[in-house]
Parts: structure tokens; sequence; C-alpha cells
């Protein structure tokens, strides 16, 4: 059975969702002012991964990630550069897009926007202010933090240590300081919404609880994001959800870990600040992916070129066993019955790796497993005497382990094209009537275009490099 750590908890348990078969997730997804950096990168990769593997288990999801398109930094970015904020966030929602979309990550089911969404939360906070939760204060809302008893539950905090630490901000016109904006009046020039209360916006916690409760119902099974998030983000929308719901918001929490850069906290002032569309001029995105995966999402994990450059050695072994086999099937002609030998390590290895998914989402085991699987596949595609149907299936597990994790080997199966083929069987008939002259002219002409030939007691094989 899957276990899932639940942050509400602090413990890993069983995961059971509230309808058999299906699974309601929600990701918080960013607020879309500039490209997204390798950290926003990394719950977009984390929960991808979760929401595969659930599918590959049988599961249905519903998978709904949100991008908020109102926010005072969108705001400001669209004054800085004189453009209006639709203008301003549709550019940068397609380049999220296009920056996770080269990462392999689905798109939702559902990307919610908050400027759609704009009478479902007005709904939300006019139910919350019936039921005493909210009150109205010179055309700003809030929501009553002291009436919500349980408040504080997700970041394990008391109400009285929050209170004690809060405050309240020039131009707010709270009743405590501990008590959050619902609803902001609107400020000159400033994109603004009819509500009973005035012109004005909604506060940033309010837009989730309500796109969740809009596409998923009242009580979803999995809310994710990033540790950022757990307060007071995260802590808000329980408090404002199951005050207006009058039920549990979300049975699992899930957050995954920071990213630092060269072992510091990454910030546009170190000048560390790396977005992904630029790591991706350096970084081949299945390597950044894999390096992603590489830790477990709750871990905090630390991008360096060294440790990059680790992850693209250990991509590269996968590949360069993948490709092994694949080369050893085209050059097998024989019937043999399938090794039962090898069969059986392919299952064993197929169960390891649900073992460590079924853990919380262990993709640092199950990359682990993918190494034992690049070595028993090398091994078997050296000996002497192979299976063509055992090669088959070889390949069918890396394909189907590997796409579980959200990584791509087939990408260069197009390299064993006609033409190559057909410059390779040139060289091997120039080799054979003693021409070396024309054979090293065609190993010189394929080496500068990175294919590197290797002759092998199979014949020649290539390979990019």
């Amino acid at each position: 059975m899957i276990q899932f750590y639940n942050s509400l908890t602090n413990k890993k348990e069983p995961f059971v969702p509230i309808v058999p078969g299906k699974v309601s997730m929600y990701v918080c997804g960013p607020t879309v002012y500039n490209y997204i950096h390798v950290g926003n990168a990394r719950p977009a990769i984390a929960f991808d991964t979760v929401r595969r593997y659930l599918t590959y288990r049988g599961y249905d999801v519903k998978y709904v990630l949100n991008f908020t398109d109102v926010d005072d930094k969108i705001i400001r970015a669209a004054n800085e550069l004189g453009e209006d904020v639709t203008t301003l966030t549709n550019r940068y929602i397609e380049a999220y897009l296009a920056d996770t979309g080269a990462l392999n990550v689905q798109p939702a089911d559902v990307h919610p926007r908050v400027t759609d969404t704009m009478e479902d939360i007005i709904d939300f906070i006019q139910n919350l202010e019936t039921e005493g939760y909210a009150y109205a204060s010179e055309g700003d809302v809030y929501f009553r933090t002291r009436k919500f008893e349980e408040y504080g539950k997700l970041s394990q905090q008391s109400i009285e240590d929050l209170r004690a630490g809060s405050r309240v901000d020039v131009g707010e016109k709270k009743e405590e300081p501990l008590d959050f904006v619902l609803w902001k009046a609107a400020k000159p020039g400033e994109p603004a919404w009819e509500s009973p209360w005035g012109q004005g916006r909604p506060g940033w916690h309010i837009e989730c609880s309500a796109m969740a409760k809009k596409h998923l119902g009242k009580t979803i099974d999995i809310h994710a994001g990033g540790h950022d998030l757990k307060f007071p983000h995260h802590e808000n929308e329980i408090a404002q959800s199951e005050a207006c719901n009058h039920t549990k918001f979300a049975n699992y929490w899930l957050h995954n870990g920071f990213i630092n850069i060269e072992n510091e906290k990454m910030s546009k002032s170190l000048g560390n600040f790396l977005l992904v569309h630029e790591a991706l001029k350096e970084v081949d995105a299945m390597v950044l992916r894999f390096f992603m995966l590489s830790v477990h999402y709750r871990h905090p994990i630390n991008y360096s070129r060294e440790l990059i450059s680790q992850a693209a050695n250990g991509w590269d072994r996968i590949k360069e066993a993948y490709h092994n086999v694949e080369y050893r099937l085209s050059v097998t002609v024989g019937l043999e019955e399938p090794s039962e030998a090898m069969e059986r390590k392919l299952t064993g290895i197929k169960s390891a790796f649900i073992e460590a998914m079924d853990d919380d989402i262990n993709t640092a085991n199950a990359v682990t497993v993918l190494f034992d699987l690049a070595k028993e596949a090398n091994i078997y595609a050296k000996a002497d005497h192979v299976s063509k149907t055992t090669l088959q299936h070889v390949i069918a597990l890396f394909d189907e382990l590997t796409g579980v994790l959200g990584l791509t080997l087939s990408e260069e199966k197009g390299l064993l094209d006609a033409e190559i083929d057909q410059l390779i069987q040139e060289r091997n008939t120039a080799r054979a009537e003693r021409n070396f002259a024309r054979a090293d002219e065609i190993r010189d002409m394929l080496k500068q275009q990175n294919i590197q030939l290797e002759d092998t007691a199979q014949g020649v094989r290539w390979k990019r490099v």
C-alpha cells in the first residue's frame, strides 16, 4: 500500500482516498510575474511524479494546479514594464508551461486562474462573513483567526505563540494582529472587481481555498506545495476552508524541501537566482529532472555544478545500458526461450521499484533500483547467448520505470536511422576491401557529427558523445 508522510500529522500514513480508485490532488502553483527558477521546478517535478505514480498504481487522478494572476508583485512588474496585467501574466503562464513541459511535467487537468474564479472567491468570503469568521473593515475583509480554534495545527504552533510574533502593517485595519486579509480594497490604478464590500481584489490565501473547492470539492485527498507555503499560506487555507465548509479540507498534506545553490540560499541579492530556462541552456532537461529525483522530495537539495555533473554521469549510465540492450536486440536473431534467471531478476527489480515508490514516493531509492537494472542489463547484453524475448522485456521495464519517473529514454531511439546505418555499412565494406582510407574518412565524418563507433563481438555499434 502507498504511504505518504502527512505534514498534518507528521507521520507516514497509508493512503486511503475518499472515493476508492479516485484521487483529488491540488498543488499550489506560481504567481506569474517572472520566469520560474529551479526552486519552482522542484515542486513541479516532485508532484508530477506523485501524480504519475498514483496513475501507474491504477488511480484516476484529477490534478489541479493554479496560477495566481493578480497580486502586488504582478501589478508592480506590469507597471515597471508599462504593460497591462493580463499581457504580463499570459506571457509568464506560457513560459511556465514551456519550462515545465521541457522537464516533462504533464499539464494539470485544470489550471485555474484567480481572475477566472472571482465569483467563487466572493461567495466563499460571504459565507465566512455569515458564519462570523470574516469581518469587513473600511473596504477590506479579514479572517477572525482566533475564532478558528484549531488554527496552527498544520505548523504545530499555538495561536498564542503565533499571535506574539504577529504584527499589524501600515494601512491594515484588523481586530487582531494574527487576522489575515481575505479581500483588499482597491487602490488607484490597480485591477479591481465589484464586490459587496466595494471594488477590490482577493487576498492570496483565499484563492486556493476557492479554487480547490470549485474544482475538487469541499474535502480533497492531497494538497501539496513547497515547504515555505506551510505557514502561513496552507495554515490559512485550512482555517478558512474548514470554517466555511464545516469539514476537513485535505486528508494528506505533502511538502517538498528547499533548494540551495552551491550551498547558499537562492536569492537575487546573492546573484545565484537561477531561472529554469537559463539552466536548460547548459543542462539537459532529463538530467535536471533526474537530479531532482535523486533526492527524496521532502529533503533539502543542493544545486551545484559538481552534483549536476554527477547526475549527468548517472543518467548516462542508465541510457548507455538501455542502448546496449537495444543494440544487442537489433543484432539478435535467435529464438531462444526467455531466460528464467534474468526474468526473475526483472521481476525483483520491478518489485523493489514499487516498494521504494510506495514508501512516500522515495525516488532516491527508485533511482538506485534503476542503476541495478542498468547493471543487470549490461551483464545480460554481453552474454554469449541471449533471448530476444528477454531483451524485449528488459527494454520494456526500462521504459516502464523511467516513464513513472517522467524520464525519457526514447528521445535517442531515432539515432539509428538509415543514413547512419548506411555509412556504417559502407565503412564495413571499405574495410573488407582493405580500403582503409575510405573507412577512416567515414569514421572521421561520423566523429564530426558526435557519433562514436565501437567494434564489438556482435558488430559495429555507435552512440552520441
